[in-house]
């Protein structure tokens, strides 16, 4: 086994390409910018270099992709004026990675599931055996469109031959380029500048370096991975094969450690969703960015959860929804057809149906009773409301916030409270209780007479 290079002796830089306008994809949104477990593709690839060790990542754009430079941020980001080639994409990179670097890693955008465990390979072996270059192969069922690799009797790399340039015998080799490489960091943009654009598509092909390596008498390598690993995203179905790969990763990675999915492939998670153990997740549960389980949790089925922390023991759903900024203490309760948005229940406080919470804060063991609305927003500000320890709101109450509700007080159901209440009290905003005798049988004679006149006469 190749044993990696220590981060602290090794300096690594990383080249992320990411200038394709990815016109398959028939979007306005830069291609590297579509989502996969909710975080743009181009972030999972800038998550595995810093994993890998990289001290300073550089992303290649092209002109007029403010957006990618904003949604990388606060990485470096570098111009590719024209699109003439991968070799000429990796150029504008030179002041930032091409001096101080052992070895150089240049990969793309679109290939979001490559690990640090990968990256720390291709390093290791260029490191370790002196390579000028170390590519990274795979064996897909169908080579295809893809450039080969071609290997000396010995196994070292001798040349990338992209697939509209290969021989007859090149094409029917297995082992397949995935763009990704390791570069001795000397060198690399000596060997950019030598490349040329003799070729079947008129470009510059990064490809091109290995052979030149070869010629000044440098080895180069290769270090294969799994297929799944190196998917690149080319069009809308690549895209959802790879958030499927992506979404069975998770439920694996969940199951794994611990928790029940009674049906995994109707649960969807995000990149950063964070499960504890002994959780229960129902069917037809959704994960949105920002969401930690605690142990023991329990989430009913057809839920959506997002920017939310769940404590031990809490209970969500069903058919529940918890936006950004909720957080459920230790044995809370939220049942179905109820909506939670920027508030704390604390430990063992329910919220049982019918009921939106939002900016506010429920004390422990309150009791929310149905059709609760807390009244946060008067159209221009938004305001809080405050639910003491123990207090109970009855069913079909509006809180108007700011309001506060006072240790151990009890609202009487169908209120409009606008107005603080004492700890203890008892609150009630009810219309004074009304009953006329007949007056019901009274109306509908009244209305039936009515409707007789209106009918029209029968001809005989």
């Amino acid at each position: 086994m190749t044993t990696a290079p220590s981060a602290d002796s090794h300096r690594i830089a990383a080249i992320v390409l990411g200038a394709g306008k990815g016109n398959r994809m028939r979007s306005r949104l830069p291609k590297v910018l579509h989502r996969i477990g909710n975080r743009p593709m181009i972030l999972h690839t800038l998550e595995a270099v810093r994993a890998a060790g990289a001290q300073t990542s550089v992303v290649v754009v092209a002109p007029d992709m403010d957006s990618v430079a904003d949604a990388v941020a606060p990485t470096v980001t570098v111009v590719q004026h024209e699109q003439l080639g991968t070799a000429d994409a990796v150029k504008p990179a030179r002041e930032v990675a091409g001096c101080g670097f052992e070895t150089v890693l240049i990969l793309y955008g679109d290939t979001p599931f490559i690990s640090a465990e990968t990256l720390e390979a291709m390093v290791a072996l260029r490191a370790n055996g002196e390579h000028g270059v170390v590519a990274l192969g795979f064996r897909p069922k169908r080579p295809g469109a893809y450039g080969r690799l071609v290997l000396s009797e010995s196994g070292e790399l001798k040349a990338i031959v992209e697939a509209k340039d290969a021989t007859a015998a090149q094409s029917n080799i297995g082992l397949c380029n995935s763009g990704a490489m390791a570069v001795d960091g000397t060198i690399l943009f000596e060997l950019i500048d030598q490349v040329g654009n003799e070729n079947a598509s008129g470009e510059y092909y990064l490809t091109d370096i290995v052979e030149i390596a070869c010629r000044q008498g440098r080895t180069c390598g290769v270090v294969e991975a799994d297929p799944d690993e190196l998917l690149g995203i080319n069009s809308r179905a690549e895209l959802a094969s790879a958030e499927q790969i992506f979404q069975q990763k998770k439920r694996s990675a969940a199951m794994e450690g611990g928790a029940t999915l009674v049906d995994p492939e109707t649960v969807w998670f995000s990149h950063d969703t964070v499960i504890g153990q002994d959780v229960i997740i129902e069917p037809q549960v959704i994960f949105g960015p920002g969401v930690a389980l605690a142990d023991n949790v329990e989430i009913k089925a057809f839920s959506h959860i997002e920017g939310a922390t769940v404590a031990n023991g809490a209970v969500v759903g069903p058919f529940a929804r918890l936006r950004p900024a909720t957080s459920l203490q230790e044995g809370a309760r939220v049942g179905n057809f109820v909506e939670v948005k920027a508030a704390l229940l604390k430990s063992g406080a329910k919220v049982a149906h019918l009921a939106y919470i939002g900016d506010a804060e429920i004390g422990t063991e309150a009791n929310i009773g149905a059709g609760t609305i807390t009244c946060n927003y008067d159209g221009f500000l938004k305001s809080r409301t405050i639910v003491g320890d123990g207090a109970f709101i009855g069913s079909n109450t509006a809180l108007v916030a700011p309001v506060t509700i006072g240790k151990g007080a009890i609202v009487g159901a169908g209120s409009t409270i606008a107005a603080d209440v004492a700890e203890d009290a008892l609150a009630l905003t009810r219309a004074e209780h009304t009953a006329i005798p007949r007056a019901a049988a009274k109306f509908r004679d009244r209305k039936k007479a009515e409707k007789a006149k209106q009918a029209p006469e029968k001809k005989g």
